[in-house]
């Protein structure tokens, strides 16, 4: 396993030797990371809004037809306990009960105000899973301890917000939007610790619940780890390519099928194969009628050779997941 520590401590020095970050970039990131956050978190949990849509309905208040109002209300709601994770992180004090139940309170807003911010009182099981969640009698001791914890953990920064964030959704405190707030309570953590909040894709749904799946039954908690690690690196190379180093170098605008096959590593054969069945869209062609991709395609062959190798997705399937990307 890699050296985790060492590789997002390094990272962590890299970006703090750049601030303070220029306010246009800032204002960049921002914008991104709400709708990005909202976006993702949301579709862990079922919501069908595509990223574009949810932009849409936080940004501009918009309404997308044939999606439900719940889903609406679910961004709009995510989006605003976002904005109040941002404003805790600023604060010097520790992150207490009250704040956990503020952000819950925010997640379920005009879903259901009955239960939002107030700890369960009925038994709760997860769908599909065999994970036995604690009697509702047991919660308001189980997260009188986890606070407890949580004031004196001393131990890697990344390593503690995703030992919260794994507590948390062991006990399963709330009915609903426990994923949600264990999340946001992670990257409030990562943010007041001086790191770039974690995203955890869409497309690492399936891993990121068997993970949790797998240490809550007694197996290891590598994986999950694996996978917070994974997140952080990927926002703090974000945020380091923003203020001007990127980590590769810049490509041209357009590949030809050679250039994406020697570049992705896949066969040409195969690159043809996904063209032809839509799932890699062309940029075009030259002007002796050779095809041309986009860069971004380069990506996209990465998501697809993922929904092959580890969900094993259909091409039927892998065209379902892509466009809701």
């Amino acid at each position: 396993m890699k050296d985790w520590r060492k590789i997002l401590g390094q990272k962590k020095l890299e970006l703090d030797k750049k601030r303070p970050l220029p306010q246009k970039i800032i204002k960049n990131l921002e914008e991104w990371l709400r709708v990005e956050l909202t976006y993702t978190s949301n579709a862990i949990e079922g919501n069908t809004l595509s990223r574009q849509e949810t932009a849409l309905v936080i940004e501009k208040g918009l309404t997308v037809e044939g999606k439900t109002l719940k889903e609406h209300q679910e961004a709009v709601n995510h989006a605003a306990a976002w904005e109040l994770v941002k404003q805790l992180a600023k604060e010097t004090r520790r992150i207490t009960e009250a704040d956990i139940l503020d952000i819950h309170r925010l997640i379920l807003n005009n879903i259901d105000d009955q239960n939002a911010g107030c700890y369960r009182h009925v038994p709760v099981r997860i769908a599909g899973s065999t994970v036995v969640m604690p009697n509702p009698l047991k919660v308001p001791e189980l997260m009188e301890k986890f606070f407890a914890w949580l004031k004196s953990a001393k131990d890697n920064p990344v390593k503690i917000a995703a030992d919260a964030h794994y507590q948390m959704v062991s006990i399963h405190p709330f009915t609903d939007g426990n994923g949600r707030t264990a999340r946001l309570l992670m990257n409030l953590i990562l943010l007041k610790m001086g790191y770039t909040a974690a995203i955890i894709r869409k497309e690492d749904r399936l891993k990121y619940l068997n993970s949790l799946e797998k240490a809550q039954l007694g197996g290891s908690k590598d994986d999950f780890y694996e996978l917070i690690y994974q997140a952080v690196e990927r926002s703090l190379d974000i945020y380091l390519e923003a203020v001007g180093k990127p980590k590769k170098p810049p490509l041209q605008k357009s590949l030809k099928i050679g250039e994406l096959a020697k570049i992705s590593g896949e066969p040409v054969a195969t690159i043809r194969f996904w063209s032809k069945t839509g799932l890699l869209p062309l940029a075009g062609h030259t002007r002796g009628g050779y095809q041309l991709y986009p860069v971004a395609a380069l990506e996209r062959i990465k998501l697809i050779r993922k929904f092959q190798t580890e969900n094993r997705l259909t091409i039927k399937e892998i065209k379902k997941e892509l466009a809701g990307l």
